[in-house]
């Protein structure tokens, strides 16, 4: 039985599990990784009564700077089961290298996987490089923007579904390798010491599909560490298998824990 299949008194129990064993370590540990800073966050909703629903989100982002090099590695989670039918099941994993040319100026190289087992594709892999530019560095507002190319491969899938709308069988389709052309951008401002909003964009566009992904959200600053963050993000392919929608959005509310040093100017 695939884990999308699975009931939710064993999967919901792991997940939350996985989630206070990283807060609660990143709680108690004295000094994060050395050289290492960044934030993690996760939510969990549970309902009971007339509905019967789970949820379970978890965001690690996290940066190691270096002379003139940022490495970055993004890995975002979500999974959710609505009346014994799993709904979501989705893993994204993102690491990126920057070399800082100029002031402004940087080269990067990325590698992306997107792992979402509603989206009509079992999985879509790219690696690419490019140009960014620092287009402004305040203390309050930060906006930075990337371009690139590159190469991904990706594989679509059918899903059968039963009347009950539970995914019964996934049919895999025929493996595509292709040129895709890259963007980004991420922005960052802060209205005060502890609210900030910030939005990164991302796009990976070929001939057969062009992947979006956009995450909006609002941190609120509890203390030095923890904060609260109210999330809104949307995924976007523009040429998913037939009976599948083109575009998914996730509004979350998460708790932060943030580690390590202030992270150093954004980029996407």
């Amino acid at each position: 039985m695939s884990v999308a299949n699975q009931p939710s008194h064993r999967v919901i129990p792991a997940i939350v599990a996985v989630l206070v064993t990283g807060v609660s370590l990143a709680v108690h540990a004295d000094e994060p990784p050395p050289g290492w800073s960044g934030k993690g966050q996760a939510g969990y909703l549970m309902s009971r009564g007339n509905s019967v629903a789970d949820s379970a989100n978890a965001i690690l982002d996290a940066f190691l700077v270096r002379n003139a090099w940022k490495h970055e590695v993004v890995l975002d989670g979500q999974y959710g089961r609505s009346a014994g039918i799993t709904s979501a099941q989705r893993w994204d994993l993102r690491l990126q290298s920057d070399y800082q040319i100029t002031q402004h100026l940087f080269a990067f190289g990325a590698l992306n996987y997107q792992n979402d087992r509603f989206s009509g594709f079992q999985y879509q892999a790219t690696g690419s490089a490019g140009i960014g530019y620092q287009f402004i560095d305040t203390a309050s507002t930060k906006l930075a923007a990337q371009i690139g190319a590159g190469y991904r491969s990706l594989r679509p899938e059918e899903l059968i579904k039963d009347s009950q709308g539970a995914v019964v069988q996934r049919i895999p389709g025929e493996r595509a390798s292709e040129a895709v052309a890259t963007a980004g951008v991420d922005f960052d401002h802060s209205f005060n010491a502890s609210t900030r909003v910030t939005d990164k964009l991302i796009i990976e566009s070929g001939s057969s599909n062009t992947s979006i992904k956009n995450d909006l959200a609002l941190e609120v600053k509890m203390n030095r560490r923890l904060s609260l963050a109210a999330g809104f993000g949307v995924r976007e392919n523009t040429k998913p298998p037939a009976g599948l929608k083109r575009v998914d959005t996730v509004t979350t509310l998460n708790l932060v824990y943030a580690f390590g040093q202030p992270e150093p100017a954004p980029k996407p």
